[in-house]
């Protein structure tokens, strides 16, 4: 017997509160999820929406892969709340930094996993996290970084092109209906960086919305962390 994986679908994992300590003084909420009695093969590391505008670690498509992937691809999820922002594991101290003090929470997080181990970090940041991946993702031990749906909206053009010849993989989902940035304007505004991989999702909208989106985005992520796990199942043993 199986069931259908649907969006609550909660599948098996090894589920611990964490803190992150940042270096000016604060101390963040967040979630490791690692897989049952097996070592992680990759780690991702989450960077959630727009505090200002309702991100936090519960967004859909990052909750989602805490739910998931660590059954389905063998990854380990870091989730976490950047400064001043709450969900239902608590809230993180500080307030909003605009991009830019959320380096000292990405730096909080990075330390994280290499206090823990964690295996070939990614970071996956999803509109605002795409942000504060670009900016102060690169100076990190990471493989890459996966971002999707980018604005662009703070980041500026230096801060793409240093991307380049770093030995970083860059991988850039698109939406083809994205409220921000579609992928005609994505390609030029990426051209600086020309190892990068482009992915344009015929039909996407900015905020992922059902489950067909989700399993596109999840299956985008693991394409580059375990591509052998591919492709993500529709249904689990009940």
């Amino acid at each position: 017997m199986s069931e259908t994986i649907r969006s609550a679908t909660m599948l098996p994992a090894v589920r611990t509160d964490i803190e992150l300590h940042t270096a000016d003084g604060l101390t963040l909420v967040g979630e490791l999820a690692t897989p049952v009695g097996v070592d992680p093969v990759a780690t991702l590391v989450c960077l959630h929406p727009l505090p200002t505008a309702g991100g936090f670690m519960d967004s859909h498509v990052l909750r989602k892969a805490a739910l998931r992937l660590p059954a389905m691809a063998g990854i380990a999820v870091l989730r976490f709340n950047f400064r001043g922002v709450t969900s239902s594991r608590g809230t993180s101290e500080g307030v909003f930094g605009h991009g830019d003090d959320e380096r000292l929470d990405l730096d909080a997080a990075m330390a994280f996993v290499a206090a823990h181990d964690l295996p070939n970090p990614w970071l996956v940041g999803w509109s605002f996290g795409t942000e504060v991946a670009l900016k102060h993702g690169r100076e990190h031990p990471i493989i890459g970084a996966v971002l999707l749906s980018p604005p662009l909206h703070r980041t500026t053009a230096a801060e793409v092109a240093a991307w380049g010849g770093s030995g970083k993989r860059l991988v850039v989902v698109v939406p083809e209906l994205d409220d921000y940035l579609r992928p005609a304007e994505a390609l030029q505004r990426f051209e600086a960086v020309p190892e990068r991989e482009f992915v344009a999702v015929e039909g996407g909208k900015h905020l992922w919305v059902g489950e067909s989106q989700t399993t596109r985005v999840l299956s985008e992520i693991v394409a580059r962390l375990n591509p052998g796990a591919l492709p993500l199942p529709s249904h689990w043993p009940a």
